[in-house]
């Protein structure tokens, strides 16, 4: 089989849009979770690969046949769970730009453009949610794409252990024993990272949440660090998470981040979710104490209608970054990077190859504009806080934890429950294969809570309201 011609390539791509556009259509009529069972979609495959090259109606045949009953459907409008993975039709075309360009932005030569709208978007970003200034590339900041919210957690890290160290650990490695800190609901990313950043998980500190807001509290985590000096131990981070995965909660920022400033140490913020909620100037009362932080990400992967993978991370300082992870052979070397002139993203990254992501946010932000942007999101919000009053309203269902956004982790409790544990896992397996929705648990000082988490791009009032009468109705009759 040779190669795609053009013509070939434009027909089979408007076969291809045509598909992704029926799937849109019919999505919401689609189980939310997938049904398939361990190693079934692999029964389902040829053992060998195609010897010769097959006839595309014969690859979108098997999308239907083998693909869609293994998928989960991140983009029904009835996914509750997790975080969403959102996207919309502007994302999906940059994504399409940025594959069909083919761009390698290692460096601001081998794509000047692919560098240069990342920061001016980046900039853009910034500004839309709120940062200070010292966070835009114009001052000593500055923003990049990373993949997720992990690389970013762990790029920060590894700026704190170098800044910590004098910037001796890339060379001796990790001698002084380093300690990090993070809220007893902080993503488990953070442990990953300090096992990758080799500082090893019995240095990170787990700081006391508060048992009803679950927000990390301030005199803990200064307890820990005074322990940790006593004991000569070098604190050098602190992540301060904004909108929890587990509950949505909201770690107190600016007390954090005094208390870690005054010890020197790094102060990260994961907004991962919930930072596109700073969109609106209304929730920002929820960031405040930005100013005091050294790196700052979230990702508009989540909320905020860009499809995976798209996390934004600034830093305040970034030389600090460059200076941590810059490696430069002669293979890399060039007139423009040595003229100290422009950005060399791959020094602000964990590998060294980088795709065009800023391309479908660039479009994103194009095409709903900032206004329209937070229309969505003050929607999302508002559906939110409406499913919470419907919980609180319910003599059976209880709150476990604040909902200030989009984000309700409740339960269902009966007077007289023996067990509400199990009850409330019978409860999450009985919707979910119900496949009407999609909804995932967690676990704080009270017990196990639902998590409802209202960001999908097509989720409206209406699924909402469906999806509470077949939790009420469920819990009713289990």
């Amino acid at each position: 089989m040779d190669h795609l011609t053009p013509r070939e390539f434009a027909a089979q791509g408007r076969e291809v849009l045509d598909w992704i556009a029926a799937y849109w259509e019919r999505v919401e009529d689609l189980p939310v979770l997938s049904r398939a069972k361990p190693g079934e979609i692999r029964g389902r495959l040829p053992r060998e690969a195609p010897e010769r090259g097959e006839p595309f109606d014969a690859v979108l045949r098997d999308l239907d046949e083998v693909v869609l009953p293994g998928v989960t459907h991140w983009q029904s409008p009835s996914f509750f769970a997790f975080f969403p993975s959102n996207l919309s039709g502007s994302s999906v075309l940059g994504e399409l730009l940025s594959a069909g360009l083919g761009v390698q932005g290692m460096l601001w030569a081998t794509s000047p453009a692919c560098t240069e709208i990342e920061t001016h978007v980046l900039d853009w970003m910034a500004d839309l949610v709120g940062l200070p200034a010292r966070f835009r590339s114009d001052g000593a900041g500055g923003g990049v794409i990373q993949d997720t919210a992990s690389s970013a957690t762990l790029t920060a890290l590894l700026a704190a252990r170098e800044r910590a160290t004098g910037f001796e650990s890339n060379r001796v490695g990790v001698r002084a024993p380093l300690t990090a800190y993070g809220s007893e609901e902080s993503h488990s990313s953070l442990l990953k990272a300090v096992r990758i950043a080799g500082l090893g998980s019995d240095n990170l500190r787990s700081i006391q949440a508060h048992p009803a807001t679950r927000a990390a509290l301030p005199d803990a985590f200064e307890r820990l660090v005074e322990e940790d000096l006593a004991a000569g131990r070098l604190p050098a981070f602190v992540s301060v998470t904004l909108g929890t995965t587990s509950t949505g909660a909201f770690d107190p920022l600016r007390r954090i981040a005094e208390i870690a400033r005054r010890r020197g140490l790094w102060v990260h913020v994961d907004a991962a979710m919930s930072g596109a909620a700073f969109l609106c100037p209304e929730f920002r009362h929820l960031q405040e104490g930005a100013e005091l932080a050294d790196s700052w990400c979230f990702n508009p992967h989540k909320w905020m209608f860009t499809n995976f993978d798209c996390d934004c991370f600034w830093v305040a300082d970034r030389s600090a970054l460059i200076r941590t992870l810059s490696v430069t052979p002669e293979y890399l070397r060039n007139r423009a990077s040595e003229s100290g002139e422009v950005f060399d993203y791959r020094d602000w990254q964990i590998p060294l190859g980088r795709r065009f992501r800023a391309l479908k946010l660039w479009l994103v932000l194009r095409h709903y504009g900032a206004e329209g942007l937070r229309r969505h999101i003050r929607e999302h919000v508002a559906l939110g806080q409406e499913f919470l009053a419907l919980v609180e309203a319910e003599p059976d269902f209880e709150v476990l934890a604040p909902a200030p956004l989009n984000h309700v982790t409740f339960r269902y409790r009966p007077k007289g429950a023996a067990d509400p544990d199990a009850l409330n896992m019978r409860l999450l397996h009985a919707l979910n294969e119900s496949g009407a929705l999609y909804l995932t648990h967690t676990r704080v000082p009270a017990g196990i809570g639902l998590r409802m988490v209202v960001a999908q791009t097509q989720t409206t009032r209406e699924h909402v309201l469906a999806a509470w009468r077949r939790i009420r109705d469920t819990a009713r009759s289990a």
